[in-house]
């Protein structure tokens, strides 16, 4: 039997060192908690979608999975429509769809060349972050458009989905606003590892198609 061997690409939801304050980030985490199958870390912190081909140019040939999280940052760059002065919620949703339309294209053909790969897939929703209200309730509608994209996506290709929103739901998942901490880590990669096992939804943010 082939060891499982996982790929995390993506930014920096697994590429999390420079925020756990020495403790461990989640490749540490899935590492331990996947002895004695293996994950490497391909994501590097600040990636967007139009970084996934370097890193799928990287792929460790020898793994058997791949789990991917981007788009976060992607949607942070559209963060200025938050405060764009607008006549009507028509004009807000227009505003938004454009940009929806622009992350959808790339978004697909990230996912094509990461299926290109031939590997057992996951991928991962945006959180919602650990921002305070008034922003975190706009924050969170905005980022329900971007989910919709990566939900779709998972859905016509029958992948597994990792949801992050049910994962990271504590301030202390966090070690900033956006960043998840130590503790955030382990959530993440105890969600990896239950995908590995998990055939059937059985835990609330593990979902297969």
């Amino acid at each position: 039997m082939k060891r499982i061997h996982i790929a995390l690409l993506g930014d920096s939801i697994f590429d999390n060192r420079a925020y756990t304050g020495g403790k461990p980030d989640v490749v540490a985490h899935l590492n331990r908690l996947i002895t004695p199958a293996a994950a490497t870390l391909c994501a590097k912190d600040g990636s967007t979608i139009s970084d996934i081909k370097t890193q799928v140019a990287n792929f460790p040939s020898e793994a058997t999975h791949i789990v991917l999280s981007i788009g976060g940052n992607d949607a942070l760059m559209n963060r200025d429509l938050l405060a764009t002065a607008v006549s009507s919620t028509t004009q807000a949703l227009s505003l938004f769809g454009r940009r929806i339309d622009q992350f959808e294209t790339r978004y697909r053909a990230a996912i094509e060349a990461v299926l290109a790969l031939g590997r057992k897939t996951a991928i991962c929703t945006i959180y919602n972050g650990n921002l305070d209200p008034p922003e975190a309730n706009v924050a969170r509608i905005a980022l329900m458009m971007f989910n919709d994209v990566i939900l779709r996506c998972a859905f016509e290709r029958a992948l597994a989905i990792i949801d992050l929103r049910l994962v990271c739901r504590d301030r202390t998942d966090y070690a900033n606003t956006i960043e998840p901490s130590g503790s955030g880590g382990l959530k993440i990669a105890k969600a990896i590892a239950g995908w590995l096992v998990v055939r059937k939804p059985t835990v609330s943010c593990v979902f297969t198609c």
